[in-house]
C-alpha cells in the first residue's frame, strides 16, 4: 500500500516569505554532561523552508521543547549547528544562540503584561527595541489588531478578554516585530476544543496576511494536519526526526477539509508514527523502573 508521505501531490500555499529558512544539522543536547549525562537531543537534522508552517510532534518529554529553546537562544547546544537564512545561530564552537527579534517565541502559558492594555502589549516590542517611535508603534499596532479583528479589545486588559482572544493578541504582538520565525510551543494546549478550532482559523488568516516561518510544537495531531505544510514526527528521547510527512492539502484551508479522505489518511499516518514512539517511551519507562 502506498504511504501518504510518499505521494507527491503539489502544495499550493499563499505566497510564502523568502525569509526564515531554518537548518538544524547534527544537533545534540546533553544535560549535566559531567554527571548524569541525560541526552535530550541526539544528532538531530531537519530543514524548515522559508515561509513554511512546520509542525513538530512526538511523545511527551522527547526533547521537542529543548530543540525549540536552543533555536530561540534560551540554552546552549552540546554539538552541531543551527542556521537561519545561512547565518549561524549556534554551533559546537558557539553553543548558545543570541536571542533576537528574528525569532519570537509564543509560549504555552500567556506572556502578556497584565498591567498593560492589549494595544500597549502589541506595541511593546518595537518600542523597547527602539525601532519605532511611540506614535508609529501604536499606529502599526492598531492596524495589525484591526486586521486580526481585535479593534474592540484594544483598550481592554488581558484579564478582561477570553483566553482565545489573549492568544490572538500574543500572536499579533509577535508579528509586530516582523520576525523571520515564530517558535510556537503548544500555544493552544490550554484551550478547549471549540476555541482551538476558532484559533486555527485565526492563525491561518494572520499567516495569509503576513506569511512567516513557523516551528510549531503540538500534541494535537488534528491541529498538526490542519495547519501544517509538513509534519515532522520525533522519536522518543533522545529527540531526532523519525518521519517527515508532507501535508498534501491545498491552502487556504477551510474547516471542511477535516472530513476529507486526504485529511483523514494524513491523520492516520501521523497517529501511527507517533503512537509507535509513545509505545517505545512507555516500554523504556517500564524498563527503567
Amino acid at each position: 500500500m502506498t504511504r501518504v508521505s510518499e505521494q507527491t501531490a503539489p502544495i499550493t500555499p499563499p505566497a510564502r516569505s523568502r525569509r526564515g529558512a531554518l537548518r538544524i544539522d547534527e544537533v545534540s543536547k546533553i544535560y549535566d554532561p559531567d554527571g548524569a549525562a541525560v541526552s535530550a537531543v541526539d544528532r538531530c537534522s531537519l530543514r524548515v523552508e522559508a515561509g513554511e508552517i512546520c509542525m513538530i510532534v512526538g511523545p511527551s518529554g522527547c526533547g521537542k521543547t529543548t530543540l525549540l529553546q536552543a533555536i530561540a537562544g534560551f540554552h546552549p547546544i552540546s554539538s552541531g549547528t543551527i542556521t537561519l537564512d545561512d547565518e549561524v545561530l549556534c554551533s559546537t564552537d558557539k553553543p548558545l544562540a543570541k536571542p533576537g527579534s528574528d525569532r519570537v517565541v509564543v509560549f504555552q502559558n500567556g506572556a502578556l503584561f497584565p498591567w498593560k492594555t492589549n494595544l500597549e502589549n502589541v506595541a511593546f516590542g518595537p518600542l523597547v527595541q527602539g525601532t519605532l517611535t511611540k506614535r508609529a508603534a501604536l499606529e502599526k499596532a492598531r492596524g495589525m489588531m484591526a486586521g486580526a479583528g481585535l479593534t474592540e479589545v484594544e483598550h481592554n486588559y488581558p484579564s478582561e478578554v477570553s483566553s482565545g482572544t489573549r492568544r490572538r493578541v500574543e500572536i499579533v504582538r509577535a508579528l509586530m516585530n516582523d520576525p523571520k520565525v515564530l517558535l510556537m510551543d503548544e500555544p493552544y494546549r490550554a484551550l478547549d476544543a471549540l476555541t482551538r478550532r476558532v484559533m486555527h482559523g485565526a492563525l491561518l488568516e494572520l499567516y495569509y496576511r503576513q506569511p512567516v516561518t513557523m516551528f510549531f510544537i503540538t500534541h494535537d495531531l488534528e491541529e498538526a494536519v490542519y495547519l501544517g505544510h509538513k509534519i515532522i514526527v520525533m522519536t522518543t528521547r533522545p529527540c531526532r526526526p523519525k518521519q517527515t510527512i508532507p501535508v498534501t492539502l491545498e491552502h487556504p484551508r477551510t474547516p471542511e477539509v477535516v472530513t476529507s479522505a486526504r485529511f483523514l489518511a494524513l491523520l492516520r499516518e501521523t497517529r501511527a508514527a507517533v503512537d509507535e514512539e509513545a509505545l517505545k517511551a512507555f516500554q523504556d519507562g517500564e524498563k527503567e523502573g
